[in-house]
Order: structure tokens, then C-alpha cells, then sequence
């Protein structure tokens, strides 16, 4: 009833062009979004990293470093719902992610919170969450301090500067599980990796990465 009443004051729109559109995203847009796409799935054979497969949507191309940067840094959190219905659009991706038991967002530390006003992985895992009936974990993985955002750092700077930034807590909700992890770009990968090595301490079955964009 509430979301209905909400849909009469604030009628749902496209949020890239602003067309009236139920799905937060119009067909011209989407065909937009599907021509940047590479709907990648792969396993991860590299041996110094601590997960077993990763899936990305998109390149981090000019356009789509735009929406997200907008996304993260311009108060759209709106966004949201067009990434969100994009991913689902696709059936291959979406029973790849229905195929893990929980989805977990990459976390940010409080001060990052607190001036966003949003986690951004957040925001995606707990929509798709809701689209794939996985089960959303945020009491899990935590950042135990404050780092310089890593896009303002070169490579090496971007492994030192994650290197004891997250902890893990109730553990026991991990094991023999299939983890999906979420974040919203990879570019070395630092990030995401520092968090699977923590999260392998809960003994899941497998840790699979999920990235809106990656840096190819």
C-alpha cells in the first residue's frame, strides 16, 4: 500500500533519461546499456586470489563510469533500480547469481557512510537480494577503519592501502555456503580479493565476486 501511494506522488521513472517507466528503465535507455554490456561469467584460476569465480555487467567505459560516479558521488542513489533491472534483464546472470545462497556487499567504513549517505554495494545487493531470494548479510564483514579511496591511488598503493581494513564477525552464517560478494567496480581487484581472504575464515563452500563494472 505504501510503495503504491508512493508510486502516485513520485511515478517511477527512467533513471538515466527521466521518462515515466515502472521498471526505473526505459527501453531506449536499456538498449543503451546493452551495447556497453559484456555480461561476463568466468572462473578465477589466479592463485593469489581468494575467489572462485567473478561476474561483471559492463566495462568501466566513459559512459558508464559516468552513471556510476553519479551514482556514488551526486546523491543518485536512484540508480539503483536501473542497474538492478538491467542485471535481471539478463537470464544467464541472474541464475548465476540464483545459483549462491547469500549475497554480501562490499562494506565502507562509517565516515564513508556517514558522508554518502549510502552504501552503494548495499543498495544493489539488497535489491538483488529481493529479485533472486538470496539472503542479504551485512552482520558479517566490516571495515575496521577509515582508507583513502582507492580510485585516488596507483597500484601498489591500492594493495597496501586495503591490507588489515576488514574483519569478520558471526562466521558461523558463512559455513558451507556459496558467497556472493558485491561490489560496484574492480579495477586491481584489491579490494574485493582482501575481502574474500577474510570472508574464507567462515569456511563457505565457494566466494564468487559480482562488480557492476570492471577495468579491462
Amino acid at each position: 500500500m505504501l510503495e503504491e501511494i508512493k508510486n502516485l506522488i513520485y511515478p517511477p521513472k527512467c533513471g538515466i533519461c527521466g521518462k515515466l517507466n515502472q521498471n526505473y528503465l526505459c527501453a531506449r535507455c536499456a538498449n543503451q546499456l546493452e551495447k556497453e554490456a559484456i555480461w561476463e561469467i568466468r572462473s578465477n584460476k589466479n592463485p593469489s586470489t581468494f575467489f572462485d569465480e567473478e561476474m561483471a555487467v559492463f566495462p568501466y567505459s566513459p559512459m558508464i563510469r559516468k552513471y556510476i560516479l553519479e551514482y556514488k558521488f551526486q546523491e543518485k542513489a536512484y540508480l539503483c533500480d536501473v542497474f538492478v533491472n538491467f542485471i535481471i534483464k539478463n537470464q544467464k546472470l541472474f541464475k548465476k547469481i540464483q545459483s549462491y545462497d547469500i549475497i554480501i556487499p562490499v562494506p565502507i567504513s562509517k565516515k564513508r557512510d556517514k558522508e554518502r549517505g549510502y552504501n552503494q554495494s548495499l543498495l544493489i545487493a539488497n535489491k538483488l537480494a529481493k529479485k533472486t531470494k538470496l539472503n542479504l548479510v551485512t552482520n558479517c564483514i566490516y571495515k575496521i577503519k577509515h582508507t583513502t579511496a582507492q580510485s585516488k591511488l596507483n597500484h601498489d598503493e591500492r594493495e597496501k592501502n586495503v591490507q588489515n581494513v576488514y574483519a569478520i564477525k558471526n562466521q558461523q552464517i558463512l559455513k558451507n555456503k556459496k558467497i556472493l560478494l558485491l561490489d560496484d567496480i574492480y579495477t586491481t581487484g584489491n579490494t574485493v580479493n582482501a575481502c574474500s581472504k577474510v570472508l574464507l575464515e567462515g569456511e563457505p563452500k565457494t566466494v564468487g565476486v559480482f562488480v557492476l563494472a570492471k577495468v579491462i
